[in-house]
């Protein structure tokens, strides 16, 4: 059974070549039949149907893969690989289902709830120092355990989505 999310009023459905960023800062079902290159990064519920060939980096919240995607996915609540799917590339999901069929190459990291400030510098893609600097000027939500800097996933998905990162 393939995780879905509901959302009522926004509905996308692309059957194109098309090239370049997407960025949804709302949720949105979007569903990418075609052919696509570049950066998606996706609110809601994020679907490459089975004839469609992604070459991204792919950043959404609910992933459903049936076609062929080949880059880096990171799913903020879960990734699905269906059995028509071939995935290239290294995946960071918070939960993760393969089905039968379903062709993965690659690297897999579960998204952890806490991250350390190497991990969360992966997550942004930032570097470390970066991290840090903000933690200890107090512009991004951290905690401070055993002199270590702690940041919740969830908290730093907010704090993203309200717009407040600035590199």
């Amino acid at each position: 059974m393939a995780l879905r999310r509901k959302i009522d009023e926004k509905f996308l459905d692309v059957d194109a070549s098309m090239q370049g960023t997407l960025t949804f800062k709302d949720p949105v079902n979007l569903k990418i039949n075609g052919k696509f290159e570049g950066t998606l990064d996706a609110r809601g519920v994020l679907t490459i149907g089975p004839n469609a060939m992604v070459t991204a980096d792919i950043i959404g919240d609910t992933i459903i893969i049936e076609g062929k995607v080949r880059g880096k996915i990171t799913a903020r609540e879960s990734l699905e690989i269906l059995s028509t799917a071939v995935v290239d590339g290294d995946i960071y999901p918070n939960r993760l289902i393969i089905s039968d069929g379903g062709i993965f190459n690659g690297r897999c990291q579960m998204l952890a709830e806490i991250l350390s400030a190497e991990e969360l510098a992966r997550y942004l893609e930032v570097e470390i120092n970066t991290i840090i600097d903000w933690a200890n000027q107090g512009k991004i939500p951290a905690i401070k355990q055993a002199n270590e800097w702690r940041f919740e996933r969830k908290a730093i998905d907010a704090w993203i989505a309200s717009g407040k990162i600035s590199k």
